[in-house]
């Protein structure tokens, strides 16, 4: 592969990491007869933190692994990535979600079929808010993106042991699960959100309902808008 071209699969196959891994532990936690069902918000956020870590060094070595448009969006912004990869990297990143969605569900095949509820079967693949609200989801979802790409960006300004660095991301991430999540989900990334939202409408899903569509543009703005916002101040400081 080129380079260009490596670094495009690598964003698409650790997103795909990514989702398999993080909307593994939701299905996990969500669905009938797993043997983790009920296991509860922790393991939620600590299966997320884990999915990130292993999805940015599985990726890494190919790109930078941001896995997020959010975080393409802000390193654009502060001249870490050209413009024109912009658009590629994301829809290498949605596409990825895409696949790994698809294989969350083949996973858990027979588990969707004793799942009746079909917000516990669209939590599996997208993020929702526990209490609807316009102002205060964005509010959530931007605030949310804003700790994590700054942080990223921070962390660039730090010298850590080698191969260290995606461990802390992964903390980063269970830090804003628990401590920011409990809203919203914590989608803080685009294609997290959209990839499966776009699996969870074309799979033949029994009892999966409604995909929620009216809800979508939440957690694909407002981490946008965190993201500029840390991006911005980052660049202000430094």
């Amino acid at each position: 592969m080129t380079g260009q071209t490596l670094t495009l699969f690598s964003e698409f196959l650790g997103t795909m990491f990514l989702i398999l891994l993080g909307n593994g532990v939701v299905a996990a936690v969500s669905l009938k007869k797993s043997k983790a069902e009920g296991a509860g918000w922790v393991a939620i956020t600590m299966g997320w933190g884990a999915a990130v870590t292993l999805a940015v060094y599985i990726a890494g070595f190919m790109g930078p692994a941001h896995l997020n448009p959010a975080v393409t969006l802000g390193f654009a912004i502060t001249g870490d990535l050209a413009w024109g990869m912009v658009i590629p990297f994301i829809l290498a990143q949605v596409a990825g979600a895409i696949l790994g969605s698809v294989l969350v569900w083949l996973t858990y095949l027979a588990h969707y079929k004793e799942t009746t509820d079909p917000g516990a079967i669209l939590g599996t693949f997208a993020t929702g808010a526990e209490i609807r609200d316009n102002i205060s989801n964005v509010m959530s979802e931007a605030i949310g993106t804003f700790v994590l790409v700054f942080a990223l960006l921070a962390f660039g300004q730090n010298v850590f042991t080698e191969g260290l660095n995606p461990l802390v991301v992964g903390v980063l991430i269970l830090s804003i699960g628990l401590s920011l999540g409990g809203s919203t989900g914590y989608a803080i990334n685009p294609a997290r959100d959209l990839g499966p939202r776009i699996a969870h409408q074309i799979l033949p899903l029994a009892n999966k309902g409604d995909s929620k569509w009216e809800y979508a543009w939440v957690p694909i703005v407002a981490p946008m808008l965190g993201a500029v916002a840390a991006a911005l101040l980052y660049l202000v400081i430094v």
